[in-house]
């Protein structure tokens, strides 16, 4: 067109032009960039090997010279069961919550479990805080409810007709009732959690004979950790979390993160701390970090293990993890602060709290592990100024990877493809943590993770059946499929991570053989799989 005009038009003059300009503007600017990126990446990535191998040689020393929590603290064990009914007095006062928002699927689990407890009657309040916003579920847990207390159990039923503050404000409603202010110690289970029978017997005898002790907090056993890869993944993470970093913590420096259920709180700790906040959406964590720099201990019990539920679809396990990573972060944010004012615990508490419990493990771990492997690598592909030392793409990711695969030995085989997808969930949880950083958009969303229970294989109970057939409203608008709109049915911030991963990949291939093309393919294929929704359990109606 423009020739028609009478201009003439070299296109190989401007082709050469162009490229000699982004030669440039890569020998200038971008290629600078790019190593000041690499330098960060290699900086934080030592960071988290040195965090590794702290935990693991503590947890290794622990291990060897069997230094158990009942050799740190004094611990002697409650009365045998046959003299319950005459020892009562003797027990203290326990209150049982179990908070719960419209959980169908497991809510008889979680009250039958809590109910079978190994403890006198009349020194146990059981009570179920119930936010549901489904008038089935609601009505078909107080019959639960009611069911038990007929046989004698002391369970209160209490129903919120709004979710404000979400869990932390249905704790700290709980916490109002005249029968709870009368118990000196409190257990949390969320509806997903099975306590054993004995579970108080073994943790609340910590609390009693240690005054200094504010929490005791126990391991989280998977019931479906068999289900799919993506459950199978999540119990390596998980395992590491508990079996690793939650024991060092406890060994060291008698302080973690409350994991927010299966444990069990001193009440006069709780209300020293300043109570169940819920300024962020790991209100578990904010009493916690505020109890810890009260002064208060903590103790984690590795050998007591209570059962529970692993998301097993995918878009549950991104709400998740969401929520995982943008509350602390966000908690981070607002406590700064205050931990570093703290006058009641020490300067190394300090540190460990300021730049092991959250800078390393709820920042940099999340941008590390996205921008390096998944950004940085990639690019240093298109650009060859830039090179990566050797030691930094293998050597030290290869030791973390190993660090954090003890948890779990039996599923070892399963390493590459527990990087991969850990990988791919970086880019959610580098997205959260920003966000909680900066106070934006989705900062305060809880969504639920959905339960399955054994739901999928189990017939309803009759008074399942009969509150169903009393609530439920005859449709007359057809059997017209719903319809699904691609992006819902599709992750494209998934796929557009395949497509970029894949397009490097091939150019190292071609250009420039740098032998990054085998990670780059099996990341893109790793983000391909989750952006198509090819992992997890599938729910018809999810």
């Amino acid at each position: 067109m423009l020739e028609a005009l009478g201009f003439s038009v070299d296109s190989a003059a401007i082709t050469e032009r162009v490229l000699v300009k982004w030669e440039q503007a890569r020998m200038l600017v971008v290629a600078p960039l790019m190593r000041g990126a690499v330098f960060l990446c290699l900086v934080m990535t030592m960071m988290i090997l040195m965090e590794k191998l702290f935990v693991g040689i503590v947890c290794l020393v622990v291990k060897i010279f069997r230094i158990k929590p009942e050799k740190r603290y004094k611990w002697e064990p409650m009365r045998n069961a046959e003299d319950l009914e005459i020892g009562g007095p003797s027990y203290p006062m326990v209150l049982v919550q179990i908070p719960m928002f419209n959980e169908k699927e497991v809510y008889r689990l979680s009250i039958g479990a809590a109910c079978n407890l190994d403890w006198p009657a009349d020194r146990m309040m059981i009570q179920v805080l119930d936010d549901s916003t489904d008038t089935v579920v609601k009505d078909l847990v107080q019959l639960e409810c009611q069911r038990w207390k007929n046989k004698g159990l002391n369970i209160s039923y209490e129903y919120r007709d709004n979710r404000m503050g979400y869990k932390a404000g249905a704790l700290k409603q709980g916490m109002t009732q005249y029968y709870a202010q009368e118990c000196e110690y409190v257990a949390i289970f969320d509806a997903d959690f099975q306590p054993e029978s004995d579970f108080l017997k073994q943790t609340i005898p910590f609390l009693i004979h240690n005054p200094q002790v504010a929490l005791v907090q126990t391991r989280w056993k998977f019931v479906n950790a068999d289900e799919c890869l993506m459950t199978r993944i999540q119990e390596m993470s998980l395992d590491y979390h508990f079996k690793i970093e939650q024991e060092a913590g406890s060994s060291v420096f008698s302080f973690f993160g409350f994991n927010g259920t299966a444990g069990v709180w001193r009440m006069s700790a709780i209300a020293e701390a300043g109570g169940w906040k819920d300024r962020t959406t790991v209100e578990d964590m904010d009493l916690a970090v505020r109890a810890g720099l009260a002064g208060w201990k903590f103790v984690y019990l590795g050998d007591i293990n209570v059962k529970c539920e692993l998301p097993s679809t995918f878009k549950a396990y991104r709400y998740q993890q969401h929520r995982w990573s943008c509350g602390p972060a966000n908690l981070f944010k607002k406590m700064i602060k205050e931990i570093i004012a703290n006058q009641k615990v020490s300067i190394g508490k300090k540190i460990h709290v300021i730049y092991s419990f959250f800078f390393v493990g709820k920042i940099v771990a999340h941008v590390s592990t996205f921008i390096f492997y998944c950004i940085v690598i990639p690019l240093s592909v298109l650009i060859p100024d830039v090179g990566i030392p050797f030691w930094g793409v293998v050597y030290v990711p290869t030791v973390i990877t190993l660090c954090k695969s003890v948890g779990t030995p039996s599923s070892f085989h399963l390493v590459i493809l527990w990087v991969l997808f850990e990988n791919v969930m970086s880019l959610h949880r580098i997205k959260a943590a920003t966000t909680g950083l900066i106070e934006a958009g989705r900062v305060n969303e809880w969504i639920v993770t959905r339960k399955l229970g054994d739901a999928v294989n189990s017939e309803p109970s009759e008074e399942e059946k009969l509150v169903d057939a009393q609530m439920t409203t005859p449709l007359l608008l057809g059997n017209k499929k719903p319809k699904i709109k691609i992006s819902r049915r599709f992750h494209m911030a998934e796929l557009w991570m395949g497509v970029f991963l894949f397009v490097v990949g091939c150019y190292d291939v071609v250009y420039t053989k740098k032998c990054y093309f085998i990670f780059l393919f099996l990341q893109s294929w790793a983000f391909f799989v989750a952006g198509f929704d090819f992992i997890g359990t599938y729910l018809p109606k999810s």
